[in-house]
């Protein structure tokens, strides 16, 4: 399976190596703005074209089923209508898009023209939430009460450095898109919509890093029952500290913790044990700041599974729009402070 990467920084290039590694993908092209990188691309995947355009490579490139969309969040939705506009199966880098209307353009567009989108949300495969996923749908909680979801991370100079796309409104969105989308994505996936928002955004350290906040307090009600809080920072200092997710239900308490959320660190659940879970993969490693479990490599699994009909998609183009209409109404609040 042909796939065409777009945008070759930190996570595209790892998304190429992937690919390249694959046994039943092969890597067709690769598109960066940045004609600099063609050298160090050319060593690194010998054989392998390179085009300064999505415009130019769906022109004159060679073919490939799917296109990988792992560029500045404000460009997603876009490039993503151009690759399925084009024929191409395509995979977003997470955020799908950093307004609703955005995401659900890409939607149409796949729908007229019959082609399926991928969305990345990494924190899907990791044993932990997986297991998490499995004992909620199992009903061993009973009514869920509170839900408290932590994201206590640094981000600094080193990774808003001067003329980056990091940092501003336009092609960043802000904190929750580019750096806790995937654990909105969790709250999603495991317990549903929510409703009754309420917030306080705050900007203790990177007033002079990013054009939006670096620290959100936001309370919630579970659709379904129950209530939860999502607190996140990335004014820690120095290194990530956690991501956590604490349950509190009628049949017992369980919390999931470490750096990454990548490990159970508690579980007491009514007439039930907790079994040996897979171990986690690593953090995906950026120099001196780190971000969540390295899962790629089981996306491109299932890119390849789903389209060979195999399987179907962990994350689905309506699950993506629906995490960015979630993070988009907690940004509404912002207005109304």
């Amino acid at each position: 399976m042909q796939f065409a990467i777009c945008g070759v920084g930190h996570i595209g290039r790892r998304h190429a190596a992937l690919v390249a590694r694959h046994p039943e993908a092969q890597l067709a092209a690769l598109v960066d703005v940045r004609p600099e990188l063609a050298t160090d691309l050319a060593r690194e995947f010998p054989g392998v074209p390179f085009f300064t355009s999505l415009e130019d490579y769906l022109a004159h490139g060679p073919a490939a089923e799917v296109l990988t969309v792992a560029t500045p969040n404000g460009l997603h939705a876009a490039q993503a209508q151009q690759g399925l506009r084009a024929g191409r199966h395509v995979v977003i880098e997470k955020p799908m898009a950093l307004r609703t209307t955005d995401a659900q353009a890409v939607i149409e567009t796949a729908q007229q023209s019959g082609r399926l989108v991928f969305g990345v949300m990494q924190n899907r495969y990791s044993p932990p939430a997986a297991w998490l996923k499995q004992v909620v749908e199992e009903g061993r909680l009973g009514q869920v009460h509170l839900v408290q979801l932590n994201c206590f991370w640094n981000r600094d100079e080193r990774y808003y450095t001067p003329g980056s796309w990091h940092g501003t409104q336009a092609l960043d969105g802000g904190t929750l898109f580019t750096q806790f989308s995937h654990f909105v994505d969790l709250l999603y996936w495991v317990f549903g919509d929510v409703e009754n928002l309420q917030a306080r955004f705050r900007t203790f350290n990177h007033k002079h890093l990013t054009e939006f906040e670096d620290s959100g307090l936001i309370s919630f009600d579970l659709v379904r029952g129950g209530s939860g809080t999502l607190q996140y920072s990335t004014a820690v200092w120095d290194r990530n500290l956690e991501s956590s997710l604490t349950v509190v239900a009628e049949h017992g308490s369980l919390r999931l913790g470490g750096q990454y959320m990548d490990k159970v660190e508690y579980c007491h659940l009514r007439d039930y044990q907790l079994p040996e879970l897979a171990p986690t993969n690593p953090a995906n490693q950026y120099g001196a700041y780190q971000g969540s479990a390295a899962n790629h490599v089981h996306v491109i699994d299932n890119v390849v599974d789903t389209l060979r009909q195999r399987g179907q998609a962990t994350t689905n183009a309506l699950e993506g729009l629906k995490v960015v209409e979630m993070i988009e109404r907690m940004y509404a609040l912002k207005a109304k402070l």
